[in-house]
């Protein structure tokens, strides 16, 4: 199995704003007041809307050829060629529609690679290992913030952790009211 990772040159800028709704961007500063021609990170459907025009862009590709999250795509192929030509048809499309794609985080005809925190190769989806050495070195925690620190990083690989919740819940309590 081979992959090409690729990953969207900021990707939400390269969403234009209709002209009618620019105007709901719009916000002042000292220098004036500005709205925003490009869709900007912050807005609250901002990330709802940057993926269902992905969605919309690669519409039959998906799952065929390549998965997407955001601005992160994943092309693959059951042999060099075949993922060569399917990475062919993407970065078509890419060009179509006007796609920038960065470079410099790009990732071509690999056996392995890692997306979002995740080992991707043809053994499945797998825990990236140094995540797990940060996760090893963070130290105890010792405040409520910090409880919430140390659950948010471990809950990001629960899916591997069998019982999970089980495991957790001391630490769970701790963010309790009136416990700590």
């Amino acid at each position: 199995m081979y992959y090409c990772f690729l990953d969207g040159l900021s990707g939400y800028f390269q969403i234009p704003i209709a002209p009618k709704d620019q105007e709901k961007t719009t916000f002042i500063c000292p220098y004036g007041m500005f709205a925003y021609r490009r869709m900007p990170f912050g807005l609250c459907n901002a990330p709802a809307t940057f993926q269902h025009c992905m969605m919309a862009i690669f519409d039959k590709l998906i799952k065929d050829i390549m998965e997407l999250f955001m601005d992160d795509f994943s092309v693959f192929g059951n042999s060099f060629h075949l993922c060569l030509k399917n990475l062919k048809r993407v970065l078509i499309r890419c060009e179509e529609t006007n796609l920038v794609l960065n470079w410099e985080k790009c990732h071509f005809m690999v056996q392995e690679g890692i997306v979002l925190g995740h080992k991707i190769s043809s053994k499945g989806i797998e825990v990236d290992k140094s995540k797990i050495e940060t996760i090893e070195k963070l130290p105890p925690p010792s405040s409520v913030k910090a409880i919430r620190s140390f659950l948010g990083h471990a809950s990001f690989y629960r899916r591997f952790i069998k019982d999970f919740s089980k495991i957790a819940k001391p630490l769970t309590k701790l963010l309790e009211k009136d416990i700590l």
